[in-house]
């Protein structure tokens, strides 16, 4: 959730990355595309369009529903946290590691529970993999996720400030690691213990299920290692492997109308 007076700024970040990125693409590109950028980027432009102000809508219906009810009830701090008795910088960092683990274990539960793949679909449908493939969700997956993250924070009794500094933790990984770059090996090699990287992620967009359902990390790369799901290199090689979906390798997924029914056909 961000504070009143945080938007300029985070979105100035996120502007700033984006452009770093785009120019990042151009220069040290890792794959050439298939679909021509404009009709995939105006798709993906369409879903942060309607997925904005939903985002932004659950995110404050929940914010007042259960911080707001806990303000009336008087009942102060509410959650595991406050009551560990932390040092604030520790409760800071396990906050945030616990909102990724959280969001982790949300991926993993969209590609394994039937009707949350349907809608998960619209993002894995994309044959590229480029900065703007983190764009493309589908609006009813973020208004689920939004309520989720919601849901989990409040459990947890999470600092307003940690959840800020997660929410944006979590909109400049994405555009990172779904980043169309080269990164040097042995740099990838290192991030890769820290972060999650492109060249990690790009697994994750593999049409093989074995590595469709592996890398499901967003953030921070250990929940993968910990947990067994993690894939160091794809079978065909990052410039062969193919992207998306077996079934759709056509021109369809860079339609906007078409992706938004696609969990419904």
């Amino acid at each position: 959730m961000i504070a009143a007076d945080q938007p300029g700024l985070i979105t100035c970040i996120l502007a700033i990355t984006a452009l770093v990125l785009l120019l990042a693409e151009r220069l040290i590109a890792r794959r050439r595309l298939t679909d021509p950028l404009t009709k995939r980027w105006r798709t993906h432009l369409g879903f942060v369009v309607i997925n904005l102000p939903i985002e932004r809508g659950v995110q404050a219906l929940m914010a007042i529903l259960l911080y707001g009810g806990i303000s009336a009830l008087g009942s102060g701090q509410f959650g595991l946290l406050p009551f560990l008795g932390l040092p604030v910088w520790v409760e800071w960092l396990l906050a945030v590691l616990l909102l990724d683990l959280a969001v982790w274990v949300q991926h993993v539960v969209l590609h394994h529970v039937p009707w949350l793949w349907r809608l998960h679909k619209v993002h894995h449908a994309d044959r590229d993999f480029d900065m703007t493939t983190a764009l493309r969700f589908h609006p009813l997956e973020i208004g689920l996720s939004m309520a989720y993250k919601m849901l989990v924070a409040f459990l947890l009794g999470v600092p307003l400030g940690a959840l800020i500094l997660f929410e944006l933790l979590l909109s400049l990984f994405p555009l990172f690691n779904h980043a169309n770059i080269t990164l040097p090996k042995t740099l990838d090699r290192a991030l890769r213990w820290l972060v999650v990287t492109p060249d990690m992620h790009r697994i994750h967009h593999s049409t093989l299920p074995e590595e469709t359902h592996s890398n499901y990390g967003f953030c921070f790369a250990l929940w993968d290692r910990i947990f067994g799901t993690y894939i160091a290199e794809p079978r065909g090689g990052h410039k062969a492997m193919t992207i998306g979906l077996d079934e759709w390798q056509d021109d369809k997924p860079r339609r906007f109308g078409w992706s938004l029914k696609l969990p419904f056909r």
